[in-house]
C-alpha cells in the first residue's frame, strides 16, 4: 500500500504530465490555425538562390559519398558550382527561331512582358472599427443616454410608487376608525373569508377600499386615484397639463331609499365634461345654472339639476357651508337615480335600455401641492369624507312632492320612447334578416325532399307571397 506522500508524488507528475500534453496541443492547433489563415501561403514567391544552393550541396554530398576527388577535380567542381550558383534560369524566347531579316520591324530584344496585374491577389480592405470606449467616447453619446434614461426612469418608479403607497397607507389610517363605527364590514374584498381587511392594490396609483354594512345604502365604495408618480412620462405630461390626486366615493343606494331625479353640483371645467360624457346627465339635465345666487357658492362652481326641489332640499346650508370653507376639495357631487356611466358610442349603440343604477358620486381632491405634507391633506379632506354620510341620510329621507314625481315619470317615460324610436330602424332591420334566414331554411328543406308536388306547392306559395308584395298599397275609403 502506497503512502500519502507517494500519492501526491504520483498526482503531482500527473497534472505536469497532462499540463504539458494540454499545451502540446493548443500550440499545435495554433499552428495549425496560422496555417489555415494564411490564405496567400501557396502564392509565396521562394528564394531562387536558396534552391540552387541547395541542388549544389545535393551534389556535393553525393561526391563525397562516392569517392572523395582530388583538388583540381575539387577546384573544378567549385567553378561549376560558382557558374551554376551565378546562373539564374530563363525562359526561352518564343520568337529565338525567327530569322530576323524575313519580317520587317522585328527587335529581337523586344519580348512580351507578362501582365502582373492579372496574377494579383484579391484586395483586402480593412474595416474603420471605433476605438475604444476609454479614449472615444463621441461613439458612444446616443447609448449612454439611454442607458441613463433607463436609470433614470427606474428609479423614478421606486420612488413614486412608494410615495403614492404612503398616501394610501397614510390616508386608510386616518379614517379607519370613522369607517368602522359608520360600516359593519370595512375593507370587503369580495371573498367569504376576508383574512386581510383592507385596501386593495388595483395598480401603482389606484387603491380600493369597499364598505358594507349600513342602513340606507347597499355599498360604499373609496377609491383613491392618485397621480401616476411611478411614470416619468406620466410625471413629464403633468408639468403641461396639471392633474391632482383624488378621492372617488361611490354610495350605491336601494332602490327603495332614493328618489327619481338627477343633479349634479361641479366645477365648471368638469361640468362641460360630464355633459358630454355622462349619459344621465347630458339626457336629463344638461342646462348648466350658477350657484351662486340662489346657493352662495364660489363662481367656479355650476349646477345642473333635473328638478329644482331636490337642489333646493339637499343642498343646504350645512353642505354649502363646507364647500364654502374647502372649495378646492370639491370637485363634484353627482346625485342619479339613472346613472348608467359614459355615454356610448354611436358604434356601439345598444338596442334595448341600458342598466341603470341609484348612486350618490362624490369627487374630491387631496391637496398635496402647495408644499402641504400628506398628514395635513388627509386632514383638510376629512369634513369631505363626512359629509358623504350626512348626504346619504338626506337622500335617505328625501321626497319629491306629487307634481315634481310626476314631472320625473314623464321625463323617464320621453326617454324611453325616444330610445325605441331611435333604435326602430336598427330593430326593424334585425326582424327582417330573421325572417329572412328563417325563409332560406324553409327552401333547402323542400329542396331536398324528393317529393316534387311538396315542391310544386311551396314555389306556388312563394309567389303569391311576391306578388301580393310587388302590388301597390290601397287605402281602402268607405262611403
Amino acid at each position: 500500500m502506497s503512502s500519502p506522500v507517494d500519492r501526491s508524488h504520483w498526482l503531482t507528475i500527473f497534472a505536469l504530465t497532462l499540463l504539458f500534453v494540454s499545451y502540446n496541443i493548443a500550440n499545435a492547433g495554433i499552428n495549425h490555425l496560422d496555417i489555415e489563415d494564411n490564405e496567400f501561403a501557396e502564392f509565396e514567391d521562394f528564394d531562387v538562390e536558396d534552391v540552387v544552393g541547395g541542388v549544389a550541396s545535393d551534389q556535393k554530398n553525393v561526391v563525397h559519398d562516392h569517392e572523395e576527388p582530388s583538388t583540381a577535380d575539387q577546384d573544378k567542381e567549385a567553378a561549376i558550382a560558382d557558374e551554376d550558383e551565378a546562373t539564374v534560369e530563363t525562359e526561352d524566347n518564343e520568337f529565338e527561331h525567327v530569322d530576323e531579316d524575313e519580317y520587317e520591324g522585328y527587335e529581337k530584344d523586344s519580348t512580351s512582358k507578362p501582365d502582373l496585374k492579372l496574377n494579383e491577389g484579391p484586395k483586402i480592405t480593412f474595416a474603420q472599427l471605433p476605438a475604444h470606449l476609454r479614449s472615444n467616447w463621441e461613439s458612444y453619446y446616443l447609448e449612454l443616454m439611454i442607458l441613463a434614461g433607463l436609470v433614470l426612469y427606474f428609479f423614478n418608479f421606486f420612488l413614486g410608487r412608494s410615495k403614492n403607497q404612503r398616501i394610501a397607507e397614510t390616508w386608510y389610517s386616518a379614517f379607519k376608525g370613522p369607517l368602522l363605527e359608520k360600516f359593519a364590514l370595512v375593507g370587503d374584498d369580495g371573498k367569504l373569508e376576508n383574512s386581510q381587511p383592507g385596501l386593495m392594490k388595483e395598480s401603482e396609483n389606484v387603491y380600493l377600499l369597499w364598505c358594507s354594512g349600513r342602513t340606507g345604502c347597499e355599498a360604499v365604495l373609496f377609491e383613491l386615484r392618485l397621480l401616476k408618480r411611478q411614470d416619468l412620462v406620466a410625471m413629464v405630461m403633468n408639468v403641461f397639463r396639471p392633474q391632482q390626486d383624488q378621492v372617488h366615493v361611490k354610495v350605491f343606494m336601494n332602490d327603495s331609499d332614493m328618489d327619481t331625479f338627477v343633479m349634479c353640483l361641479a366645477a365648471k371645467k368638469t361640468a362641460t365634461r360630464f355633459v358630454r360624457e355622462m349619459a344621465d346627465i347630458s339626457v336629463y339635465c344638461p342646462e348648466k345654472k350658477s350657484a351662486v345666487d340662489k346657493f352662495g357658492l364660489p363662481a367656479n362652481f355650476v349646477l345642473m339639476s333635473e328638478i329644482g326641489e331636490a337642489s333646493s332640499t339637499l343642498l343646504d346650508s350645512r353642505v354649502c357651508s363646507l364647500i364654502n370653507n374647502i372649495p378646492e376639495v370639491i370637485e363634484s357631487i353627482h346625485f342619479s337615480d339613472q346613472y348608467s356611466g359614459p355615454k356610448q358610442t354611436e358604434d356601439t349603440a345598444p338596442s334595448k335600455m341600458p342598466e341603470v343604477k341609484k348612486m350618490l358620486i362624490f369627487n374630491f381632491n387631496l391637496p398635496l401641492k402647495n408644499g402641504k405634507s400628506i398628514v395635513e391633506a388627509v386632514e383638510i379632506i376629512r369634513p369631505a369624507i363626512m359629509l358623504t354620510f350626512y348626504c346619504i341620510d338626506r337622500v335617505k329621507r328625501f321626497r319629491l312632492s306629487k307634481e315634481f314625481k310626476t314631472k320625473a315619470e314623464k321625463n323617464r317615460q320621453k326617454v324611453e320612447e325616444a330610445f325605441l324610436k331611435s333604435t326602430h330602424a336598427a330593430r326593424a332591420e334585425a326582424a327582417a334578416a330573421r325572417r329572412e334566414e328563417k325563409r332560406r331554411l324553409e327552401k333547402e328543406k323542400i329542396l331536398q325532399d324528393d317529393d316534387p308536388e311538396k315542391q310544386r306547392k311551396w314555389e306556388e306559395k312563394e309567389n303569391k307571397r311576391l306578388a301580393k308584395k310587388r302590388m301597390p298599397k290601397m287605402k281602402a275609403i268607405k262611403v
